[in-house]
């Protein structure tokens, strides 16, 4: 069963006084046949930063997106059901990463069908469960209350154990550097 998240979003009444403005579940959810077993909820989107926090009550609106919208940032769960190899093996990583926007960043012939990258500074905090980080070269399990911060690298989510797992996320619009050369601010940096 997919968990529901109940969203609380602040602001101030017309005397400035701070109220809470919206209390809902989180509607803003894609769930998809190419990737089975995994269900991204978005909470909040930012278009700019500084980011603004006295705009709009609703932000998710639209299509789901996997990066966050450009110099800006979102904030979101995913959960991971456990992996069953046989299905896996055949699923369309690129068609179900198109799906959110995001064909562009999958890796080809990686070893992980869901391997991909974003231009991106992600702040992960596994919330329930266990998974595995999977890099271009090395594994790396987590369990709930590490943290990982994601520096642009390729990389893809396994969960091989026998319960869900849910990581909350926020991505953050990134370049390579900010004084890098126009070519070289997005994708893999030179070494």
């Amino acid at each position: 069963m997919t968990q529901k998240f109940r969203r609380v979003v602040t602001g101030h009444d017309k005397n400035g006084v701070a109220v809470v403005e919206s209390d809902q579940t989180a509607e803003h959810i894609l769930q998809r046949p190419n990737r089975p077993g995994v269900t991204l909820t978005n909470f909040w989107l930012s278009d700019s930063t500084p980011a603004e926090y006295d705009g709009d009550v609703e932000t998710c609106k639209g299509p789901f997106i996997l990066h966050p919208p450009t110099h800006g940032s979102a904030f979101r769960c995913v959960e991971f059901l456990p992996e069953d190899p046989e299905v896996l093996a055949k699923l369309d990583g690129p068609s179900a990463f198109a799906e959110m926007g995001a064909g562009a960043n999958i890796v080809e012939g990686a070893r992980h069908p869901f391997m991909h990258r974003t231009d991106s500074l992600d702040y992960a905090i596994i919330m329930s469960g266990e998974i595995y980080m999977l890099m271009d070269e090395e594994d790396v399990l987590l369990k709930a209350g590490d943290v990982v911060v994601q520096r642009g690298t390729n990389h893809a989510w396994s969960n091989r154990g026998t319960e869900p797992c849910v990581i909350a996320f926020v991505l953050i619009d990134g370049v390579t550097s900010n004084d890098a050369e126009p070519e070289f601010k997005k994708g893999i940096p030179p070494r």
